[in-house]
């Protein structure tokens, strides 16, 4: 008798325990598939197999710099890719003029330097042709890439820029230049960072990168590689048919 007791006993422990698993399941299924949900990146750097990068500038607020940083491009043949804020392009028409005459990528940078994921989508876009058009009025040229203010985005974010034909770009070395690191270190830092198909920070009003540029620059060009602007970095069409990107952001052509 007391060994059915003890079995009916352990029969009842046992079904409290997978009624239990049961319930856990339940409760935490939904977390399973909302984690399996793939998240939506910009682009921070490109699969390729010649040695080949790109060289980036933001400009939101000052503009010192910016005709030195054009000379020193200039010196070099190097062609990059300047990400401007809509406010920038206001006060300093010419200079956006003058990015544009030298050949180099004038890009969007949103139009205040607004938190975009603090904006709706409808918000969002707006602000971004809102630049659009200020540049395009200064240079004939509407832009196709976007490097979201701070560098933050969310899906929201990304989708947005997306849906207006435009990639959204990140950066995978970063100068660290507004830290106004010294030139030696901004060099230091680039250099031994960089692989095929990186992007790599600068901001056109950092204390030291007219400094690091010239020095900075020859180092990769002695590494062999050659500069190309983002637009000629990255692979053409559309995100999840003609390309894709792993979970780094690094863009890879479709299998």
């Amino acid at each position: 008798m007391k060994s059915f007791v003890l079995g009916r006993k352990r029969l009842a422990a046992l079904g409290c325990a997978l009624a239990a698993v049961a319930m856990f399941a339940a409760v935490n299924s939904p977390a399973v598939v909302a984690s399996a949900t793939k998240r939506q990146l910009p682009i921070y750097c490109v699969q390729r197999d010649q040695k080949m990068l790109s060289i980036s500038f933001d400009a939101a607020w000052g503009n010192e710099d910016t005709q030195q940083l054009i000379d020193i491009l200039a010196k070099y043949d190097i062609k990059a890719t300047f990400f401007v804020v809509g406010d920038w392009v206001d006060k300093y028409p010419e200079s956006v003029k003058a990015l544009h005459e030298a050949g180099h990528e004038v890009m969007n940078h949103s139009n205040h330097h607004d938190h975009f994921s603090k904006l709706s989508r409808e918000e969002i876009v707006a602000d971004v042709n809102a630049c659009n058009d200020k540049i395009e009025a200064v240079t004939g040229v509407r832009p196709t890439l976007i490097r979201p203010p701070y560098g933050e985005y969310d899906d929201k974010v990304i989708a947005a820029i997306r849906s207006m034909d435009m990639e959204p770009i990140q950066w995978d070395v970063d100068s660290l230049d507004w830290k106004e690191i010294s030139a030696s270190e901004i060099t230091q830092r680039v250099t031994s960072r960089i692989q095929p198909g990186s992007i790599v920070l600068f901001h056109n009003a950092a204390k030291h990168t007219p400094e690091a540029l010239p020095g900075l620059i020859e180092a990769i060009l002695q590494q062999g590689y050659t500069f190309v602007p983002i637009s000629e970095l990255i692979l053409p069409g559309e995100c999840d048919t003609d390309y894709t990107l792993d979970h780094t952001g690094r863009q890879c052509p479709a299998t």
